[in-house]
């Protein structure tokens, strides 16, 4: 009886498989397959919600308008809870799935997996921009500027703008993961390379509803700036605080005051939605387009959101553009291997992102400058902006820069 049941279970399997490649003939197309682990929940969920939103909505928009023919992308989004032991168990599924490039979410992992990304030999685009991923490794890609050429943007910001004789005194407030820890090491080697400011506090902020304490040392301490490099909520939490103290600088660098400033996942329409004008004065550098400016590439974000029913708040976060960025590249990657005649397959997804520089950059239109890959460099768009809160958004400032310093570190 067992055995009868069990030749039915193998029948019904076979049946099953023939089916799904019938299917997949009669459709006409190839199904590429992409895997994604995101902190869709966890301590970095205000960034990494969003994220996956624009991912999938993205990957749908490319199915549903055809944009590779009759060949369709299918990208497994999955929550790995900020937790590198879950994305470790979802990355080793999606190599039983057949991918053929995978989207990281977090430093740790992306640090405890990148051997394991060489030795698959599998493209991966990370949503952690520490500059410690490409080290030693092959197959990992940063889409845009490293946390540390961003923090050192705003320590060289910091040392440039500061008035007076004196020295500025700052303080590095973030997140106490490798993530916010990430960029430190390259501030202090900045510093001992002649960047004129004193570092006087590193500070891996926890889960504290009041920073007061913390706030009045700073101030007794001397020091005058707070570079942040963490995610939203910690920050916003700090900047109201410094609001009902009365602690935050009217004007940048205003003495017995705090200017605060921060880097990539710091900042945006999701600070200002969680500490509104107590964001006033705030910097903060990125390399997506806020949707507060009129232009094409945010035209068609906010269309995107539209089209999939995303509410405001998740339509005109820049994460949801970095999200859209990465799905962007994806795509142009399989774009460009099947225009070349080639198999869409990691060896070649990985030759495509390799030969994306000079006339063949690609050009995302939520990022503010081209992505660029080579075998000698993984890091996508290599400027950023600055951009400063007058309490309701934020507006770009100045140009679009580089870190002077992160050159002669690397």
């Amino acid at each position: 009886m067992r055995n009868e049941k069990s030749l039915f279970l193998n029948a019904l399997l076979v049946l099953v498989v023939m089916f799904a490649f019938t299917a997949q003939a009669y459709a006409g197309g190839k199904v590429y397959k992409i895997g994604a682990c995101v902190g869709i929940t966890g301590p970095t969920a205000d960034a990494g919600n969003p994220y996956a939103k624009g991912i999938e909505d993205y990957f749908k928009f490319v199915n549903e308008t055809k944009m590779l023919g009759d060949d369709t992308i299918d990208c497994t989004i999955r929550d790995d809870q900020y937790k590198t032991d879950i994305t470790k168990r979802n990355f080793e599924e999606y190599l039983d799935m057949g991918i053929v490039l995978y989207l990281n979410y977090s430093t740790g992992s992306s640090l405890a997996l990148k051997r394991d990304f060489d030795e698959v030999q599998i493209p991966t685009i990370t949503a952690s921009f520490h500059r410690g991923n490409l080290k030693d490794s092959k197959y990992m890609f940063l889409p845009i500027a490293s946390y540390s050429e961003q923090t050192v943007v705003l320590a060289e910001y910091v040392a440039n703008n500061h008035k007076g004789g004196d020295k500025p005194k700052v303080a590095l407030f973030h997140h106490g993961s490798a993530f916010g820890r990430g960029p430190l090491a390259d501030v202090q080697k900045a510093v001992e390379l002649g960047l004129n400011i004193e570092l006087v506090e590193l500070v891996a902020h926890g889960k504290d509803l009041d920073n007061s304490a913390m706030l009045k040392r700073f101030l007794a301490k001397g020091i005058q700036y707070v570079i942040c490099q963490t995610v939203q909520s910690p920050v916003a939490t700090m900047l109201k605080d410094a609001k009902r103290l009365g602690v935050t600088a009217k004007e940048f660098g205003e003495k017995g005051k705090l200017t605060f400033l921060g880097a990539a996942y710091t900042g945006g329409a999701d600070l200002i939605d969680l500490a509104g004008d107590a964001t006033d004065g705030y910097l903060w550098t990125c390399s997506w387009y806020l949707t507060n400016e009129e232009n094409e590439g945010t035209k068609k974000q906010l269309a995107l959101a539209k089209l999939f029913g995303r509410d405001k708040k998740a339509a005109n976060s820049h994460n949801y553009g970095s999200g859209i960025q990465v799905a962007q590249i994806v795509t142009e990657v399989i774009l460009r291997a099947k225009k070349a005649g080639l198999e869409v397959n990691r060896a070649n997804l990985y030759k495509m992102l390799l030969g994306m520089n000079g006339d063949n950059s690609f050009t995302s239109y939520t990022s503010v400058a081209p992505v660029t890959y080579s075998p000698t460099d993984h890091a996508g768009v290599d400027p950023v902006q600055i951009y400063r809160s007058n309490g309701k958004e934020f507006t770009k400032f100045g140009t679009l820069v580089q870190s002077e310093y992160m050159k002669k570190i690397q």
